[in-house]
C-alpha cells in the first residue's frame, strides 16, 4: 500500500536565485516581445507584397478565371521559395494579412509594440472578424484590446466572442441560427489506422458532451483506484496478474464517447452495482442568462469558458434548469450578490458566478475542479466572506500554500498575486472584463 503526505515547501530564495530568476524573466519578456515585433513586421510585409500582386492583377485587365490569381500566385511562389514554404500557405497568409491590417489595424500595432502576442491578435480577428460595420468593430477592437492586454489568449476568447456579440449590430440570434445550420459531423482520415472524428454543434451541446465524458472517465479512474488493494490481494495467490486498467484520461475519455456513440452506453464502470456510471451522471454547464432574455429578449446569453450562447437555446436550458440563481451585479459587472431558494449554498454560488474558473492569471480551470480557498488563511483569522474565498485548482492551490508566490484580494474580487521576484499580476474576474466596452457604438 502507498501512502501520500503534504507536499513541502519550496525552500526561500537566496538573493542570488532572485536575481537570477529576475535576470531570467526580464529575458523571457524581451524576447516575447521581439518576438511579437517580428510577427507584425512580417503580418505588414504580407500585407504590403498582397497590394502588390493586386496592382498587377489589375494591370492585367480582363482574364480567364483560370488566370486571374496569376499575380498572387506568382509572388506567393517568390516568398515561399524564400523562407521554405508552401507557396499555397503562403498566398492564403497573403489575404489574411491584407484584410487583418486593412480592418485591425490597432490590434497590429499593438502586436508591434509587444502589447500582446500573436495569439491575442488571432482571438481579435476570430471574434470581431465578422463584424462588417466598420465603426461598431472599431468600438470591438478598443474593448478587445483593454481585455488581451491583460488576459492570456486562451482566457480572452470566450470574453472577445461574448463583447463581439454586445457590440455587433446584426441580432445575435440570427448569427447563431445561421452558424447552427451549418452543424455537421465529419471524419478525416490519419495515420497508423487511427482517425479524427469532429463534431461541430451549438457550443452548450458541445462542451455539456465533453464535460460528461470527462466525468464518466475520473468515475472509472475512481473505481480502478479503489480497486486496487483487491487486485494486489488476487494477483499474490494466482499464477498471473489480473489485467489492470493503465489508460489514460484522454484515452478513457475518448474510449467512453465511442461507447455512448456506438452503444448509447458507457459500459467499463457502474456507480453501485446496477445503475452504470453513463446514466448516472449528467453534464455542466454554467450559463449566465440576462433577465430582459428570460422574459423573451433577444440580448445572448453567456456559456461560461466559451462565450456568447444564443437567447432561445438559453431559455430552453433555464426552462428545464434544476435550480436557478440570481445574480446581483454593479455597472461593471462584477458580482454583488446572489438570491436563490438554498441560502446555505449562497455563498458558492455567489463565487462560482464570479470566478468561473481557477483565479490565478491564465488559468481555465473550470470551477467545478477547483477547491474554494481562503486568500488569507483560516487559521490565521481569515474570514469565510465572499472578499477573501477564491476558486483555486488543486496545482495553484499548493502553489500559493507552499512556494514563495503570494496573493491579497482587493475590492471587486481582482486577486493579486505577488511572484517570488516581486512582480505583480493582478486577475480580474472574467465577468468584469466582459463589461469593459467602453462608450457605446455610434448608432
Amino acid at each position: 500500500m502507498s501512502s501520500s503526505t503534504e507536499p513541502t515547501s519550496s525552500p526561500d530564495f537566496t538573493p542570488g536565485d532572485l536575481r537570477a530568476l529576475g535576470a531570467v524573466t526580464d529575458r523571457v519578456i524581451a524576447a516575447r516581445k521581439a518576438r511579437a515585433a517580428a510577427d507584425a513586421a512580417e503580418i505588414r510585409a504580407l500585407a504590403e507584397a498582397m497590394e502588390l500582386a493586386a496592382r498587377r492583377q489589375a494591370a492585367l485587365g480582363p482574364v480567364s478565371s483560370r488566370q486571374s490569381d496569376l499575380p498572387v500566385r506568382e509572388i506567393a511562389a517568390e516568398l515561399a521559395a524564400a523562407v521554405r514554404a508552401s507557396d499555397r500557405t503562403v498566398q492564403a497568409r497573403l489575404g489574411d494579412a491584407a484584410d487583418v491590417v486593412a480592418r485591425f489595424a490597432r490590434a497590429v500595432e499593438a502586436l508591434a509594440a509587444g502589447g500582446i502576442d500573436r495569439g491575442h491578435l488571432v482571438a481579435i480577428t476570430e471574434a470581431g472578424g465578422r463584424i462588417s460595420d466598420d465603426e461598431a468593430r472599431a468600438v470591438f477592437e478598443e474593448a478587445a484590446l483593454s481585455v488581451c492586454r491583460r488576459e492570456t489568449p486562451g482566457r480572452a476568447r470566450p470574453i472577445l466572442r461574448v463583447l463581439a456579440q454586445q457590440i455587433d449590430p446584426i441580432a445575435a440570434q440570427e448569427r447563431h441560427d445561421t452558424a447552427a445550420g451549418e452543424r455537421r459531423a465529419w471524419v478525416t482520415d490519419g495515420d497508423d489506422g487511427m482517425a479524427d472524428l469532429t463534431l461541430r454543434a451549438p457550443a452548450v451541446i458541445a462542451h455539456g458532451a465533453f464535460d460528461r465524458a470527462t466525468q464518466i472517465a475520473h468515475a472509472i479512474i475512481d473505481a480502478r483506484h479503489a480497486d486496487t488493494a483487491e487486485r494486489e490481494a488476487v494477483a499474490q495467490g494466482a499464477d498471473a496478474s489480473p489485467t489492470r486498467d493503465t489508460r489514460t484520461l484522454n484515452q478513457i475519455r475518448a474510449d467512453v464517447l465511442a461507447d455512448l456513440l456506438l452503444t448509447g452506453h458507457a459500459t467499463p464502470a457502474e456507480s453501485d452495482g446496477t445503475i452504470p456510471v453513463a446514466e448516472a451522471i449528467v453534464a455542466r454547464v454554467q450559463i449566465t442568462i440576462p433577465a430582459a432574455t428570460i422574459e423573451g429578449g433577444d440580448a445572448p446569453a453567456e456559456l461560461a469558458g466559451s462565450g456568447p450562447l444564443d437567447a432561445e437555446s438559453a431559455r430552453c436550458l433555464a426552462a428545464t434548469a434544476r435550480t436557478w440563481t440570481r445574480l446581483y451585479t454593479d455597472p461593471s459587472g462584477c458580482v454583488l450578490a446572489v438570491d436563490q431558494y438554498r441560502p446555505p449554498s449562497r455563498l458558492r454560488k455567489l463565487l462560482a458566478a464570479r470566478d468561473e474558473h481557477c483565479r490565478f492569471p491564465g488559468c481555465r480551470q473550470p470551477i467545478w475542479r477547483c477547491d474554494v480557498d481562503h486568500t488569507i488563511d483560516h487559521a490565521l483569522g481569515g474570514a469565510t466572506e465572499v472578499c477573501n474565498l477564491a476558486h483555486l485548482c488543486r496545482r495553484h492551490h499548493v502553489l500559493k500554500h507552499h512556494t514563495a508566490w503570494t496573493v491579497k484580494q482587493k475590492p471587486g474580487g481582482i486577486l493579486e498575486w505577488t511572484s517570488p521576484t516581486g512582480r505583480v499580476y493582478p486577475d480580474v474576474p472574467a465577468r468584469v472584463l466582459t463589461f469593459a466596452v467602453g462608450p457605446p457604438p455610434p448608432f
